[in-house]
């Protein structure tokens, strides 16, 4: 048989929604009402399990539900049989966006079936969650009280939003974090107050990590939450 010679034009790229199951792990409250929830998104590389560590050490009170919200896409660390996540690539950038926000909110769907409707939301993010917690606050249906971030930048295309107003701010990074470092911190700050946002920044010492300083800031906001 004759060997067919590659064709000279590209195929056409075309695009289908598929349904996914994702994870997220939950902390109920101490108390029988789950007035505030805290929701996490890892970094990229981490799961679900590992980020509730995380969301553990910061401090609140006992009418606080925890969630830690994995990123859809799975795969093995280092050919090894450690499963991790992370939220997007940039291939199909716009796509992937949609399809975690719409995961955010459908996960929110389910907290409030199972644990009744919130008082206050924060979301919280690390590194590549970051992101996520901007969205999730920005893009999804439920508006937040707050976003408290560390280790990751606000993304580009929320600062071109009118439509929603933004919620207060803390962002935080390391003084010695070569990604996010300090100065790119700084800007982000600035770009976000001439949005109008409330923002409150923390320098901590260490590096791209979620340190015990950011912890008890995060703390410090949900005792801010709880009293309005």
């Amino acid at each position: 048989m004759a060997t067919m010679p590659p064709p000279s034009d590209a195929p056409l790229l075309r695009h289908s929604p598929a349904r996914v199951h994702g994870r997220y792990l939950v902390r109920p409250p101490a108390s029988r009402e789950a007035s505030c929830w805290l929701v996490g998104f890892h970094g990229q590389g981490q799961t679900a399990e590992e980020f509730m560590e995380s969301l553990d050490r910061i401090p609140r009170n006992d009418a606080w539900l925890l969630a830690s919200v994995q990123g859809l896409n799975r795969h093995y660390a280092n050919r090894g049989q450690q499963i991790v996540a992370t939220w997007m690539t940039s291939q199909d950038r716009d796509l992937a966006i949609a399809d975690n926000v719409a995961w955010v909110d459908s996960v929110l769907d389910r907290l409030e079936a199972e644990f009744g409707t919130p008082r206050a939301i924060v979301f919280t993010g690390f590194s590549q969650g970051v992101a996520m917690a901007y969205r999730a606050a920005l893009l999804g249906r439920r508006a937040c009280a707050a976003i408290a971030t560390t280790g990751g930048d606000v993304p580009a295309e929320l600062l071109a939003l009118e439509a929603r107003a933004w919620p207060r701010v803390l962002s935080a990074t390391g003084a010695a974090d070569a990604w996010y470092t300090p100065a790119r911190l700084e800007t982000d700050v600035h770009a976000l107050r001439a949005k109008g946002a409330d923002v409150r920044s923390l320098v901590f010492e260490g590096a791209h990590e979620w340190s015990d300083a950011f912890a008890e800031a995060v703390g410090e906001e949900l005792r801010r939450i709880e009293g309005v």
